[in-house]
């Protein structure tokens, strides 16, 4: 789903991915910071190329090239280790760094901008974005900690398009949480089939700026923009 242009509010900060549960205190030393950070790297390494259930905590450490000890000294399990896989990935993953564009400007301009941004971070992470929907499907409880984050954007992109509405510049007759939802769900599954699967890619041979373009219209024509 396709990040909101509105200024960010605290009820726009969306809830973590990771159990905070799972989350330990950051190491004291500078040493043990990299050493974490490491095993972090390696984890993700793994965990994408092996699937979450597959992975082995002796393939994290032998990615990482340390002992079995060295990992129990920052992590209890592979489910902490995963949690903090997510904390450290989840900001580029779900709040992509988005061009400046003023919310009172051109709304067509915002949506591409925020879209673009969208489509070029879940790119980046595409083989973790595959990950998730694997852990997701097995694990209720990330389950659920997965779709309150995205419930949370929807959220935020209903408050952008209520604001166009009262603004005069889209369809005063559409329900903008309904909307949301419908037009976000588009962008997320469009990002997954262009992505993960691949499989649209490849039919279609679409490139990046034409999956923004067309998106973008998409929501445009949807949202009957006038601006």
């Amino acid at each position: 789903m396709a990040r909101s242009a509105a200024r960010p509010t605290p009820e726009d900060v969306p809830p973590s991915m990771a159990n905070s549960a799972l989350l330990r205190d950051l190491p004291a030393t500078e040493r043990g910071l990299r050493t974490r950070s490491a095993l972090i790297a390696a984890a993700r390494t793994v965990f994408e190329q092996s699937g979450y259930l597959d992975t082995r905590l002796i393939d994290i450490t032998t990615a990482a090239k340390c002992s079995a000890g060295t990992f129990y000294t920052y992590f209890a399990s592979k489910e902490e280790i995963f949690a903090a896989v997510l904390e450290l990935a989840q900001e580029d993953m779900m709040h992509p760094g988005m061009p400046h564009v003023d919310a009172d400007g051109d709304p067509a301009a915002i949506i591409e901008a925020s879209n673009r941004a969208y489509f070029e971070a879940y790119r980046r992470n595409a083989k973790l974005m595959g990950l998730l929907e694997q852990v997701a499907s097995v694990d209720p409880e990330f389950r659920m900690l997965r779709q309150r984050r995205a419930d949370a954007f929807v959220r935020r992109n209903a408050r952008s398009i209520e604001a166009l509405q009262k603004r005069g510049l889209a369809d005063a007759d559409l329900d903008p949480l309904l909307s949301s939802r419908a037009l976000s769900g588009m962008i997320s599954r469009l990002a997954f089939g262009y992505f993960v699967t691949g499989d649209a890619a490849e039919e279609d041979g679409i490139d990046l700026d034409a999956l923004t373009r067309t998106a973008t219209r998409l929501w445009v024509n949807a949202l009957r923009i006038t601006a």
